[in-house]
């Protein structure tokens, strides 16, 4: 259910109220561009002459608007808000990686499960170009727009593991790989990257997460030839409530991704 902002509250945005903070200004925001209802209340909040002020403003971006190019149309905004195309080439290079990662552990049995290794840190690359400031052209434009931040950053995350999660599934199924011990760790990573990000910025929480887990377990297990004991089986319930644990504190954290510079 739709949760609307009071009228208090709306009254205080409408007035400019200093003692209104950042976070529930841009929640206001957000939900006002869905709500007729809230615009609403929100032009009867409005005193006679900022409702004078913003007629004027509306008959100017009319005639500006009519005079320019065609706005991008609804499909367009919502694959920007849940796509960027810098991904793009991260998810295909990560299928590509976890296709070879497939192939050798069906060519070389000696070798443990690549495919295993690699999963936890699957989705990393995509989540790292899901909101930087460094890979992302539109940065500028999207970090402007009230749904930015947060919102965006777990828009594009989801949409990095839809193409990611039946990937992996794919080359899970050709190899006999646990479903479970692939898709959790995914996740928690996942999740891992987003919190760590909150401190030092998505990208290089990625990056550090990934060349951590590279070092520290995939070296060491490629050179015993063995799978460590967080991928043997019975692990699963430990990656999956850590997932919970970290997406609980992931959430009061939510807050720090409106510092533009955990876009870095």
């Amino acid at each position: 259910m739709t949760r609307h902002p009071t009228l208090t509250v709306i009254d205080r945005y409408a007035t400019a109220d200093p003692g209104l903070d950042e976070a529930t200004v841009w929640s206001v925001e957000v939900h006002l561009e869905d709500c007729a209802d809230c615009r609403a209340r929100l032009a009867g909040s409005t005193t006679p002459q900022s409702r004078a002020l913003i007629d004027r403003v509306a008959t100017g971006l009319d005639r500006e608007i009519s005079a320019g190019p065609v706005p991008a149309g609804r499909a367009r905004q919502l694959r920007y808000r849940w796509m960027t195309v810098v991904l793009l080439p991260w998810l295909v290079m990560t299928g590509a990686v976890l296709g070879c990662a497939a192939l050798l552990t069906i060519l070389e049995t000696g070798l443990p499960s690549l495919v295993l290794l690699l999963a936890p840190v699957a989705p990393l690359p995509g989540v790292a170009a899901a909101w930087s400031r460094r890979t992302d052209p539109c940065w500028e434009l999207i970090a402007g727009t009230p749904a930015a931040g947060l919102t965006m950053v777990l828009r594009r995350t989801v949409a990095a593991l839809v193409l990611v999660i039946p990937a992996l599934a794919a080359v899970g199924a050709g190899t006999g790989a646990s479903l479970a011990l692939m898709l959790l760790p995914c996740l928690a990573f996942t999740v891992a990257t987003l919190l760590l990000g909150t401190l030092v910025g998505v990208r290089r929480a990625a990056v550090g997460l990934a060349a951590s887990w590279t070092l520290a377990v995939v070296l060491p297990s490629l050179a015993t030839a063995r799978l460590p004991v967080l991928l043997q089986a019975d692990s699963a319930g430990l990656w999956a409530l850590t997932t919970v644990l970290l997406a609980g504190w992931a959430t009061t954290r939510a807050g720090s991704f409106r510092r533009l510079s955990n876009s870095n």
